[in-house]
């Protein structure tokens, strides 16, 4: 499952930097499917089936908090033992997401779809 970042949120951007598929935002910071990825044109195909031009800027998930892309994480896994955001956050309010459950293979086909070069 992606991780989510509750309301608990204390905005330190802990978290941010912590992100190997650069999926975490600042809060009203527009965001793209190549910011940080191996992706610099052609399209990507979202879970539930939007299909986005890699370089086109999306509205924020947040306005007011650090927010999480959910069909960019991939939970750190194929980078790391542990979602490194969680490990960073002074506050646990990196979560796992309930609504969105993944196994460990589709997280590793998520990284291998973002880290294409």
């Amino acid at each position: 499952m992606a991780i989510i970042i509750t309301e608990e949120c204390i905005n330190c951007g802990a978290c941010e930097p912590e992100c190997p598929n650069n999926a975490i935002y600042e809060g009203a910071v527009e965001w793209a499917v190549e910011d940080g990825t191996g992706l610099k044109k052609g399209e990507y195909t979202l879970k539930d089936g939007t299909v986005l031009d890699v370089t086109s800027k999306q509205d924020p998930i947040s306005d007011d908090l650090y927010y999480i892309v959910p069909d960019k994480c991939t939970e750190c896994v194929g980078f790391h033992e542990e979602p490194q955001c969680a490990a960073v956050c002074p506050v646990d309010c990196c979560v796992p997401d309930p609504d969105r459950v993944e196994n460990e293979g589709e997280l590793l086909e998520r990284k291998a779809q973002l880290h294409l070069e």
